[in-house]
């Protein structure tokens, strides 16, 4: 059986609170649940994990190739400045896809600049909790 990870950054544990008309009113519970209804559809695994630090997120990544085919990150407020999950992500051998649930292309100037698409296989920005699902379809796609 594939198995994804599913890497949740920096004040994602706050989805639902945290401003609402940005990120929608759906929880990180939600989140995690769509994925693995999804994963039992398509007969995959998918672990979710999340964190507020940057050392955690890295080790993470580091591990992420002993056990996993492809990961998904959403670095939140992390892709814009952290050089250290940017090395993280080239510095292994299987394809991340990073996440944005909402468009940071079309939102405030610092949110432009996304330090770790680079070495990601591709970014998805600006389709809520789908955005997810059509990163672990591409990865699943990959396999």
């Amino acid at each position: 059986m594939k198995r994804f990870l599913v890497i949740n950054g920096p004040n994602l544990n706050a989805l639902g609170q945290r401003e609402p008309g940005i990120y929608g009113t759906g929880t990180l519970n939600d989140l995690e649940n769509d994925i693995k209804q999804f994963a039992d559809s398509r007969h995959f695994q998918a672990d979710c994990v999340q964190s507020n630090y940057e050392g955690q997120i890295i080790d993470w990544i580091h591990d992420a190739p002993r056990n996993y085919a492809g990961m998904v990150i959403n670095p939140g407020a992390f892709t814009h400045y952290s050089y250290a999950i940017r090395d993280a992500l080239a510095s292994v051998h299987i394809p991340a896809i990073e996440v944005h649930l909402s468009n940071i292309h079309t939102r405030e100037a610092f949110r432009h600049r996304s330090v770790t698409a680079p070495a990601a296989a591709g970014q998805i920005v600006g389709l809520g909790f789908k955005g997810y699902i059509y990163a672990l379809s591409f990865l699943l796609e990959q396999q």
